[in-house]
């Protein structure tokens, strides 16, 4: 059996659409022996989690205004549905959905704003005690983000429980920092990097995305985190050489960071091969200022949100599949150490990987030293690149055959869950060993 792990985080973990990245670390664990505290509004779908407890911004709100109202709902698994297809807030009020609106721009004076309302502590209720006191976590997992509340929930539970804190550091939102004279921007800062010394501080350790990340955060704070690679459910099709009389191209994932204008080149670069390919751009996003960029490009289609059994089906029927970053010096600042699940999918898919970005951003270095990739850096190569990948089947193989190789390297579901199992369980095991001393 497993230590019993609370995650904390922003999203509800589930196998099949958001928080995927979580089963490369907690596959093999018994759902009796994982708990979540989350913010996301969604009701949560079945997943690794025998309970969660929901806790959100509208509803803390309301308990600011003098509502007598529950700030935290329980679910538990048999209550729960196959598949994560709450689409709506459902928040009961345009003005409340207005607010939540507002508080996804992720400004400074937005993180400033909902940190006034978290530090009530509305949250902690004897409803919450009574569930995290039920459950008796022996470890606290933090997902981490750039919001106050997540980590000021965990280093609560870590000191009522006296219990390791093991932080899960996908991005850089420590160190990356922006020039602007915005004072709020420097407050919202020094004031995050304060708490965040605090957890980081706390007995425990870490999971990182890459190694970049991890030595910089390993060398920082004297943690002794390992990187855990992100795994993938994709079922590996034979090789097929590419159909260039009608190449089923594709991309999936999050358009924002500058990816619509890169996608938006290798549209114009398509256009420019053959009038007739396009390509395919699945996402969640809603806003039109980051789709709307695609209206004028006869090359892209852009085809909005879809399951994720669908991303798997149309993936496995993708000719090629591809991989952006944006340019612009932020993007690159925000990107600099990311490796999202659509790397690992890419690699097990069996489709031919276009990247494109710029060799900064962590996914286009990682993918670029796979070498089972093209990878283009700059936008006067891109077509040429793309139209020696469409040509040279020995080049597809060769591709095809190193995917294998770093799949079963890298993304390695096993693997990972073992790597991470140990370090929950050295952490458990070295607070325990202080707590007799």
């Amino acid at each position: 059996m497993h230590p019993r792990v609370l995650i904390v985080g922003t999203v509800p973990y589930n196998t099949k659409s958001t928080s995927r990245a979580f089963d490369a670390y907690f596959h093999y664990w018994e759902k009796e022996n994982i708990a979540q505290i989350f913010s996301n509004t969604k009701k949560p779908c079945k997943g690794h989690c025998e309970t969660l407890c929901q806790i959100t911004d509208h509803r803390m709100l309301q308990r600011w205004m003098g509502k007598k109202i529950d700030t935290g709902v329980i679910f538990r698994y048999d209550e729960l549905e196959e598949e994560w297809t709450d689409t709506d807030l459902e928040l009961g009020s345009e003005a409340a959905e207005a607010a939540y609106q507002f508080g996804k721009k992720h400004t400074p004076l937005t993180h400033l704003l909902r940190g006034v309302l978290w530090r009530r502590r509305f949250w902690c209720t004897e409803k919450l005690n009574a569930w995290l006191d039920a459950f008796r976590p022996e470890c606290v997992f933090l997902a981490f983000s750039d919001d106050y509340f997540i980590p000021q929930i965990a280093m609560y539970v870590a000191k009522r429980y006296s219990v390791p804190i093991v932080s899960c550091i996908g991005d850089d939102y420590y160190f990356n920092t922006q020039k602007t004279l915005n004072p709020l921007y420097h407050l919202y800062k020094s004031t995050y990097r304060k708490l965040i010394d605090k957890v980081l501080a706390w007995p425990g350790s870490a999971m990182y995305i890459s190694d970049k990340i991890r030595d910089k955060y390993n060398s920082e704070f004297g943690l002794d985190g390992e990187t855990v690679y992100l795994a993938s459910t994709m079922q590996r099709k034979p090789f097929a050489e590419i159909n260039t009389a009608n190449p089923v191209i594709t991309y999936f994932g999050n358009i924002r960071m500058g990816r619509n204008n890169s996608l938006n080149d290798i549209g114009y670069a398509l256009g420019r091969i053959c009038a007739d390919y396009r390509l395919e751009v699945y996402s969640n996003e809603g806003d039109e200022r980051y789709y709307g960029v695609f209206r004028e490009n006869p090359n892209i289609r852009y085809m909005g949100s879809v399951p994720y059994a669908q991303v798997q089906k149309r993936m496995a029927e993708s000719d090629i599949t591809v991989i952006v970053e944006g340019f612009a010096a932020s993007d690159i600042n925000a990107s600099r150490y990311s490796l999202s699940t659509k790397a690992a999918d890419a690699l097990a898919s069996g489709a031919s990987i276009l990247t494109y970005g710029s060799l900064e951003s962590g996914i286009i270095d990682y993918m670029r030293a796979t070498e089972a990739s093209m990878v283009c850096t700059a936008k006067e190569e891109l077509e040429s690149c793309i139209r020696t990948l469409l040509r040279d089947r020995e080049l597809q193989k060769q591709f095809y055959a190193q995917a294998v190789v770093m799949t079963e390297k890298h993304h390695n579901r096993r693997a990972s869950c073992t790597v991470s199992e140990g370090v929950i369980e050295k952490a458990i095991r070295n607070m325990r060993q202080r707590e007799t001393k």
